[in-house]
């Protein structure tokens, strides 16, 4: 009874099955975002000079094939000349020193949703009362999907 009770759903089983609509996949995002410090007002750009007690406006082109996601800032100190730089050049370096009060910032900005293409124009204040010497400008941009590049920039804070 129960063989035939199997054999009586099955086709009704497959009839429901195949008349599922499949719906058509996204393609899947491989590729990474790409921070542009090339275009023409872009800073800061390798081996640029900031100073104490001013602001800058961190300036950067930001695209992904899809869709872009987060943004983050890291500026620390280079004062044991250790190297995450992404940039082919070198900037001439102070020599190594101790870090007595140094200039820490970690920093997210806002993406909009749904944009492919984003400049940055954020100000950033440096504060008087830090060290100067060689630091790093890292950014963090992230896509929707999770794949992240990381622009590392060698700086000079006087």
């Amino acid at each position: 009874m129960k063989k035939l009770t199997l054999i009586g759903l099955l086709p009704i089983l497959l009839s429901a099955l195949s008349s599922c609509k499949k719906e058509k996949a996204e393609p899947i995002d491989t590729s990474y975002p790409e921070i542009n410090v090339s275009i023409q007002d872009a800073f800061p750009k390798q081996c640029s000079v900031l100073k104490r007690g001013q602001s800058f406006t961190f300036r950067a082109l930001l695209t992904d094939n899809a869709e872009l996601g987060s943004l983050s800032v890291d500026i620390h100190h280079n004062f044991d000349h250790h190297s995450h730089s992404t940039e082919v050049s070198d900037c001439t370096m102070s020599p190594v020193k101790h870090a007595v009060k140094p200039f820490l910032l970690i920093r997210s900005f806002p993406i909009a949703a749904g944009l492919q293409s984003f400049q940055t124009n954020a100000e950033i204040s440096v504060p008087a009362d830090i060290d100067p010497g060689d630091y790093h400008f890292l950014i963090r941009l992230t896509d929707k999907q999770g794949w992240q590049t990381i622009k590392g920039l060698s700086i000079k804070i006087e």
